[in-house]
């Protein structure tokens, strides 16, 4: 299930205070904040990340380390510790409003950016959820069609990292768009004068996401032409408004797409999760003399970027 921590403790020799886990999803950036233990803001980070999943659940079980206040184990098994009140919060307990989960992710220093946080807050994820589901709780939800909405701290990672490239007037693009949030997300940071194109290969998902931002803060943009929805094979991009400032894509490629290489303007940036069983969210940027580079963000669990047919076959 997203967002579920299994808990295993492991017998290992130890440094004072760091009590291991096995967990789901395995982030290899743990190491660096080990080894600063007193950077508390950076590993309340890290837990918050790793205790809200992305998108799908890893079937393999990792290990990872993470410094525990107080070292008292008595306190974890009462339930009183960080780790605790991590899982409580992803729960959704205490997130009804959109406000409030942006400020949830502020406070746990997910978003740092303000104008991922005003767009954020501006477009209301209720709008782009299946109805009855709980919209501010920070997890990825199904949407149908063997698909996903990612959960809200990897869209504001995603914006956080595009930002430089999603500049008024620029040209943004959205694989595998869903149910609309992120392409909306998008259009209002590039704003009526840029252009943000969402393609998503399910044609109900398309026609229900395009009733979804009519809703939204995002629907003048969709009505003037700045915004629009492509059914369409993500991996081949969209090559009508290409080149691209920024691409974003929402499902993890075996490699990646050459396509969406090549729509990619020189001094753009992309973010794709690449890997079947294990996956890194990849940062990709074009250099101005159309030299790539490619660095890994973190680990990531994304439904795969695939076939239509493979998708409805459930992969």
């Amino acid at each position: 299930m997203p967002g579920l921590l299994l808990l295993m403790p492991i017998s290992l020799s130890l440094p004072a205070g760091v009590i291991a886990y096995g967990y789901r999803n395995y982030s290899p950036p743990l190491k660096r904040l080990l080894a600063h233990n007193n950077n508390d803001t950076a590993l309340l980070r890290y837990l918050y990340l790793r205790s809200s999943c992305n998108n799908i659940p890893s079937q393999l079980t990792s290990l990872f380390f993470f410094k525990f206040f107080p070292t008292n184990l008595n306190c974890l098994l009462a339930g009183n510790s960080l780790f605790f009140r991590m899982e409580r919060f992803c729960s959704g307990s205490s997130i009804n409003k959109n406000k409030a989960m942006v400020e949830h992710l502020q406070h746990y220093g997910v978003i740092s950016s303000k104008k991922v946080s005003e767009v954020m807050e501006t477009i209301d994820r209720a709008l782009f959820v299946p109805d009855g589901t709980p919209a501010y709780v920070d997890s990825p939800m199904a949407i149908g069609y063997n698909a996903t909405i990612s959960a809200p701290h990897m869209h504001a990672t995603c914006l956080q990292l595009l930002e430089e490239n999603l500049k008024p007037g620029m040209h943004a693009l959205d694989v595998g768009s869903g149910t609309g949030y992120l392409t909306a997300c998008l259009a209002l940071m590039v704003g009526p004068q840029g252009r943000a194109v969402g393609v998503e290969h399910i044609p109900e998902l398309a026609n229900s996401s395009l009733k979804n931002i009519e809703k939204s803060a995002a629907a003048p943009l969709l009505k003037e032409g700045s915004l629009s929805i492509h059914v369409g094979d993500g991996r081949q991009g969209w090559p009508e408004f290409a080149p691209y400032d920024a691409i974003h894509v929402g499902a993890a490629a075996p490699e990646i797409p050459q396509p969406l290489l090549d729509q990619l303007k020189p001094g753009g940036r992309m973010v794709i999760p690449v890997g079947n069983i294990f996956q890194d969210l990849k940062v990709v940027d074009k250099k101005e003399d159309g030299s790539i580079s490619v660095r890994s963000e973190t680990s990531v669990r994304y439904v795969p970027l695939t076939s239509r047919d493979a998708q409805l076959r459930g992969y």
